[in-house]
Formats: structure tokens, C-alpha cells, sequence
């Protein structure tokens, strides 16, 4: 569909969304007023399962007003886990550099962005920009601070978070992608990142990369701690070697009051340990209340079912977008959910419905963000869908039809031009048309 604001019928600040389905299945009206919802009023002459809505919304019915003809809605997606400053997207692309190790990954990353001619700031918009079209109104992104970059990167994103804040929220995590311990003048960079703006601080596997848990773990901490800040860490770390480091995180988590404010990304080791020895760290990790963020891998993904059922907060992210450690990835989170409930085998519609929470609740609540939701009082944070309910949203690949933002329509959006590709070569046929670019006669 063309963008809301192209369209003159609909309002960009409508005051009623009519005939949506809500994620219960019930049909009602959504009153907005002032970027928040004001009240949702049922409408119990509309059947439970609506037909599919193929067309979308655009009919108005008052002024103020869209009907939704039945179309879902749903509060924003939230994205948990992304990179704004290392996505190529924006720039021409690029071929997906092989390497063995972790360190040989992260010199090719640093080799290929210092010749990348597209900026930071630019490809991070283009991200941006494609989030909010297919109605993430959320995104926690990480950004690299090490001692080449140093706080480079942090600006830029700080730029971008300032040229979507009406429509799109961007918490920053401080991400050592060098090490902490093993790379000299990290943990100052650190603390100059928070103080210059980074909302958490981060860390990467503190035995595996940095070969010293509680020496990284001492400055993440105490970084947090001096700062008032939450803590995201990168946990690749496999096996026991991994949750032991788990455990670690909890207690200190546990010691400084931080319930809540904690998160490790990937935990690939929840995914290979056995019973016993999984049954143990989840319970360190929901005693601590530390959350855990997948996006789905393709080996080693948390048993999500599982961990819910003792307690932890596991939400999604999308990780890596179209960058050097992932060509993949389109910054869709209802296909996130899609991904991780195909992985983790989830095939039930309350199941689904779970994989969906993973990318608007329990990553909401993950990033404690204020106002969350689909209720009177809530941010009219909102993204309608052409589903008929939360299994098939997650299941169906459907369009986002309208993304509003602090009740403002903000999308969907036509995908700008990045980049502004040259003109196609010409060239000359005995009776065409010598116009004509090379693959279009």
C-alpha cells in the first residue's frame, strides 16, 4: 500500500481505529487521543474470527476515523537485540567475508568498515526507516566501542535516535566488540559512553574472548552500578563453560539489587547442556530476575518453552541485518517470531502466540519500556496487520497495513533510495530503442 501520508482519506492522527480484532480475538473500537489509547470498545455484533483482511485499512468512517475492516492490531514490535551501527544496508552489497575464528570475524568487520563509502549514520537511518515501515516501534541496538572506533559509532547512532523519536525508540547499549580486559582503554570508553548517552552497558564473553570472568565482569558491573545503568552481555560461550558464567551473572545481579535491569544475549549454552545442569541455571536466572535474549539461531537456541516454565523472561531480537556477520536479515520482527518459533518448535496457536509475545510483551518488558501495550492509558504504539489473529500473524508472513507512533501514522513506508544507484549502461540495437538499459529490451 502507498504511505498513510499519501493517502488523503486517512488521518495521520486518527482519533478511532474501528473494527479491529484485538490480540483475544475480540472485535472493538480503539479510542486514541493525546498519543495514547483512551478506551477499547467492544463490538459484539462482529463475528470472533473475522474474514481475512486483504485490502486493509483506508475507509474512513467519520471524521477521525479508520476502519480496519477486521484487521489485527497489535501494541509495536519490538526489536530486542540489533546492530543500527554495523548493518550494510544503504550500501552496495557486499560478499559475506569466511573466517574461523571470532577475532578473525571481528578484523574482517574492521577491515571492510573502513572502506565502506555509505556512513553510519546513513546506513543506520536505512535500517531505521525499514523497522518502523514494518512496525517496530522499539529497538534496543548495541553499538561497537573499542579502541578504533572508539565513540564514533555511539554519536552516530545518538544521531539517528534523535532523527526518529517520533517514530521509532532507540535504547543504546555500549558494546565492547574487542574485548574488555584484553583491550586496553575499553573500560574508559565505557564509562565515557555512558556518559555521553548509551542507556546500558554491555560485555562479551567474559571467559571465551577476554579469558577473565571476573575481571570483565567487575568493570560491566561496576560500570553499571556508578552509572545507574542495565547490563546486556554478549554470551556466546558454550556448554558449562557458559553457564557457569550464567550463574555468574546472576548472582552478581542478585548482589547489587539489579532485578530486572539484565540481559544476556544468545546463551547458547541453555541450548546444550543437559537437564540437570539447565534446570539449575534457569532457576539462578530467575531467582536474579536476568532475562535472555534469541533470535532464533540456527544451533543452539535456548529452550524457550522451558525457560518460561521456570520463571526466566526470554524475548527476540533481530541481531545481525544484511552485515559482515550475517547476510541475511530484514528487520521484520513478526518474522522473527516466525524463525523462532520454527526452530524451537513451536506449533500450537498458543505457542505461536508465545513467539509473538517474544517480539511485543515480554521484549517490552525486557527493555522496560513505560506505557507498553494495548490497553486504556497505554502509548498508542500500534502496528495493524492483515491477520485474522496472533497464530496467523506469526505463521502467515502478513503486510503491516498501518504503524502509528505516540498515535501518529508513521507507516508503512516505500523503501527510500538507498543507494542512488548509477544509470544503466546503453547501448544501441537496429530498431530499438537505443534508451534502452542493458536486461529491460
Amino acid at each position: 500500500m502507498s504511505h498513510p501520508a499519501d493517502t488523503p482519506s486517512i488521518p495521520l492522527a486518527p482519533e478511532v481505529l474501528r473494527n479491529a480484532t484485538l490480540p483475544d480475538g475480540r472485535r472493538a473500537d480503539i479510542h486514541l487521543a493525546e498519543g495514547r489509547i483512551t478506551a477499547l470498545v467492544d463490538q459484539p455484533d462482529k463475528p470472533d474470527h473475522p474474514r481475512r483482511p486483504d485490502v486493509g485499512p483506508g475507509r474512513t468512517a467519520g471524521p477521525g476515523s479508520i476502519d480496519l475492516e477486521g484487521a489485527l492490531v497489535l501494541p509495536a514490535l519490538v526489536d530486542g537485540h540489533a546492530h543500527l551501527d554495523k548493518t550494510l544496508l544503504g550500501a552496495l552489497w557486499q560478499p559475506h567475508p569466511t573466517s574461523a575464528t571470532l577475532r578473525e570475524h571481528i578484523a574482517n568487520e574492521r577491515a571492510l568498515r573502513s572502506s565502506v563509502e555509505v556512513s553510519v549514520t546513513d546506513r543506520a537511518t536505512a535500517l531505521a526507516h525499514r523497522m518502523v515501515s514494518l512496525g517496530t516501534g522499539h529497538v534496543r541496538s548495541h553499538v561497537d566501542i573499542d579502541p578504533d572506533v572508539r565513540l564514533d559509532g555511539l554519536h552516530a547512532l545518538a544521531e539517528v535516535r534523535e532523527k526518529f523519536r517520533d517514530r521509532l525508540g532507540i535504547q543504546i547499549v555500549a558494546f565492547p566488540q574487542s574485548g574488555v580486559v584484553t583491550a586496553p582503554g575499553v573500560a574508559d570508553l565505557l564509562d565515557a559512553a555512558l556518559a555521553e548517552g548509551a542507556d546500558l552497558i554491555g560485555g562479551l564473553d567474559p571467559a571465551g574472548f577476554d579469558h577473565d570472568v571476573d575481571g570483565q565482569l567487575d568493570i560491566v558491573f561496576g560500570l553499571a552500578e556508578r552509572h545507574g545503568a542495565g547490563v546486556d552481555i554478549h554470551l556466546h560461550d558454550g556448554g558449562e563453560t557458559g553457564t557457569r558464567q550464567l550463574r555468574a551473572i546472576a548472582e552478581r545481579t542478585a548482589a547489587l539489587g539489579l532485578d530486572g535491569t539484565v540481559t544476556v544475549s544468545h546463551a547458547y549454552a541453555l541450548g546444550e547442556v543437559d537437564a540437570t545442569e539447565l534446570d539449575r541455571t534457569a532457576t539462578a536466572l530467575a531467582t536474579a530476575g536476568v532475562a535472555i535474549m534469541t533470535n532464533g539461531p540456527r544451533h543452539s537456541m535456548p529452550p524457550v518453552l522451558r525457560l518460561r516454565d521456570h520463571g526466566v523472561r526470554v524475548f527476540a531480537g533481530s541481531d545481525n541485518i544484511r552485515d559482515t556477520w550475517w547476510p541475511y536479515g530484514t528487520a521484520d520482527m513478526l518474522e522473527r517470531a516466525t524463525i523462532i518459533g520454527l526452530q524451537g518448535d513451536l506449533m500450537t496457536d498458543d505457542e505461536l502466540r508465545h513467539a509473538a509475545s517474544m517480539v511485543t510483551d515480554e521484549a517490552a518488558a525486557a527493555l522496560r519500556l513505560d506505557g507498553y501495550g494495548l490497553a486504556p492509558g497505554c502509548r498508542a504504539d500500534l502496528v495493524v496487520i492483515a491477520a485474522g489473529g496472533v497464530a496467523e500473524a506469526v505463521a502467515a508472513h502478513p503486510r503491516r497495513l498501518l504503524v502509528l507512533h505516540d498515535g501518529q501514522v508513521v507507516g508503512p513506508a516505500p523503501e527510500p533510495d538507498f543507494p542512488n544507484f548509477p544509470d544503466l549502461p546503453t547501448f544501441s540495437v537496429p530498431g530499438g530503442d537505443a534508451s534502452a538499459p542493458q536486461g529491460e529490451r
